[in-house]
């Protein structure tokens, strides 16, 4: 199988498969952004409501925490048809993100940290073009 720059790593060195066991799921750039959109959405969520507390709140938290997941756990699968079906995991995830966050902007929740609100929404939309980006040069590769 020949080897392709993967589009994500920090250091644009050649992979084979996403179980090449010279590199780490950390360095790749999407998963790292995915962990500050789950932080930023962590951050944001403290100022909701306390009785989103079992609502959005938690529907937030859990999608955030899985997108980062999905693509460290497809990362570590043992073929690249396994990694596409987490990374798109990944990507269901981040639009049920989008979705939310539109419900909390119209809600008016997080509107006292409207920084934090808006970087959110920025890292769901580049978490999205990233992992596009990544499943189509998985899906070239095959």
């Amino acid at each position: 199988m020949p080897r392709m720059a993967h589009p994500i790593r920090e250091s644009e060195q050649p992979v084979a498969a996403p179980t090449d066991i010279r590199g780490s799921f950390k360095e790749l750039i999407v998963w790292q952004r995915a962990m500050e959109m789950g932080l930023a959405v962590y951050r944001l969520t403290s100022n909701f409501p306390a009785s989103e507390k079992f609502g959005l709140t938690a529907q937030l938290r859990r999608a955030a925490v899985s997108v980062a997941s999905n693509i460290a756990e497809g990362y570590g699968r043992a073929s690249r048809g396994e990694y596409l079906q987490f990374l798109g995991h990944a990507r269901g995830s981040n639009a049920e993100i989008d979705t939310q966050l539109m419900f909390a902007r119209e809600l008016g929740f997080g509107m006292e940290a409207e920084a934090e609100l808006a970087r959110a929404e920025d890292l769901v939309r580049e978490v999205g073009r990233l992992l596009t980006l990544v499943m189509r040069g998985l899906r070239r590769e095959q």
